[in-house]
């Protein structure tokens, strides 16, 4: 399936929740926030938040900067 992250076109799995989404293309899951459609997914969700065509998720990450 096609979704949106980041405002860019990405190909998953069929089956993919926003916890494989976010360990796919971050590689990280620790300092990481996600918005699906708009709404932000609380952690304890990632998994068991399924995906589908079409949809948009911002992955944000923090940074440390000085």
């Amino acid at each position: 399936m096609k979704v949106i992250v980041n405002g860019v076109e990405t190909a998953l799995d069929d089956e993919a929740t926003v916890s494989v989404a976010v360990g796919t293309l971050t590689g990280q899951t620790a300092g990481v926030a996600v918005a699906l459609n708009g709404e932000v997914v609380s952690r304890s969700a990632w998994s068991s938040t399924r995906l589908s065509s079409g949809d948009q998720v911002e992955v944000l990450t923090a940074v440390q900067g000085g």
